[in-house]
């Protein structure tokens, strides 16, 4: 299996879920932002880019996106995904890309060990987080989906893809949002792009810094609270903050909430006392990755896995709203 190297050259981050950009009117600079909105992956991207004649570069960014999102989603019927999902194990042969992220998804679940694990989908689709309907299922239909879960069972031979269990079903939405980040990044560096924020619903990665020289500013939102009530404010530059936390998808059920992370041994959501695990990397696709293995493994065993990988470093917010450090990080303002 291929090795996922991390820079050891440590760059400011930036963060996931829970992130808010602050203003940049402060930047004493006669390069204006052009900046655009939109949906994808059924989340809110924006893209910002400075310096002359980027609308086009716009564009591009934004139809990269949507290509992406017809290979990876699992809910559009005709992706790459649904198709190796409705193969019944059959072999299915896969684009480069699509391979990649299948490859970086089983590189993150042998990390884990199995705690992070893409082939969750059984389960995540009988919990049905955002849903209006979403509920606790019923114990006999956990059991049955869990019988489904386990990575081992995926095999990726260069672009063929099968699975050995004719009912299992691949889900890389903890993983794909940031793969895309760092194709868009690699695409805007090769039109010498200097300063850019790319945003795919939380997962912040930049390029560069300010056309002023300054790191750009992301806000923290406090788990739980108003998106404007912050944790703190991290100092980005050239680089990607990712966070997964509890208060991102949830339901309660009587007075117990049901948050998105799902535990693939147990079928129901990890209990262990943390509200979210921000990371801090180079890269936005190892942000995705780490983000949901150390949340899923714990404090302890997710800052031993922190302080064990150069260039990465990583926040965590357990219950009690403490903030717990591990590996390499800027001062939080």
């Amino acid at each position: 299996m291929k090795i996922f190297k991390r820079c050891k050259r440590w760059i400011c981050p930036g963060l996931a879920a829970a992130l808010c950009m602050l203003s940049l009117s402060g930047c004493t600079t006669h390069q204006d932002p052009v900046s655009r909105t939109d949906i994808l992956f059924d989340t809110v991207v924006t893209i910002t880019l400075y310096g002359p004649g980027q609308e086009e570069l716009l564009d591009s960014c934004f139809a990269l996106g949507r290509e992406y999102e017809q290979l990876f989603s699992r809910t559009i019927e005709t992706s790459e995904i649904s198709q190796i999902n409705a193969a019944k194990g059959q072999p299915v042969v896969v684009s480069d890309d699509t391979a990649a992220l299948i490859e970086a998804g089983l590189y993150y679940s042998e990390l884990s060990g199995g705690a992070f694990d893409i082939t969750i989908a059984p389960l995540s689709s009988l919990w049905a987080f955002g849903e209006e309907d979403a509920s606790v299922p019923e114990p006999e239909a956990i059991e049955e989906a869990l019988s489904h879960v386990g990575y081992q069972q995926v095999h990726l031979d260069g672009s063929t893809v099968w699975l050995d269990d004719p009912e299992a079903a691949l889900d890389l939405g903890a993983i794909a949002k940031g793969f895309i980040a760092d194709k868009m990044k690699e695409y805007l560096l090769s039109q010498d792009v200097s300063s850019a924020i790319i945003d795919l619903g939380g997962n912040v990665l930049t390029i560069g810094c300010r056309p002023d020289g300054e790191a750009y500013r992301i806000g923290i939102q406090r788990p739980f609270a108003e998106q404007n009530e912050l944790t703190g404010i991290l100092p980005v530059e050239d680089s990607s903050v990712v966070t997964s936390g509890v208060y991102e998808r949830y339901f309660y059920e009587g007075d117990t909430l049901y948050h998105h992370i799902l535990n693939p041994s147990t079928g129901y959501p990890y209990e262990n006392n943390l509200l979210s695990v921000t990371i801090l990397s180079p890269r936005s696709v190892d942000g995705d990755g780490l983000s949901t293995t150390c949340f899923a493994l714990g404090l302890e065993e997710g800052t031993r896995l922190i302080e064990s990988l150069d260039g990465i470093g990583a926040m965590f917010i357990t219950d009690d709203y403490e903030i717990h450090w591990a590996g390499e990080h800027p001062a939080l303002e």
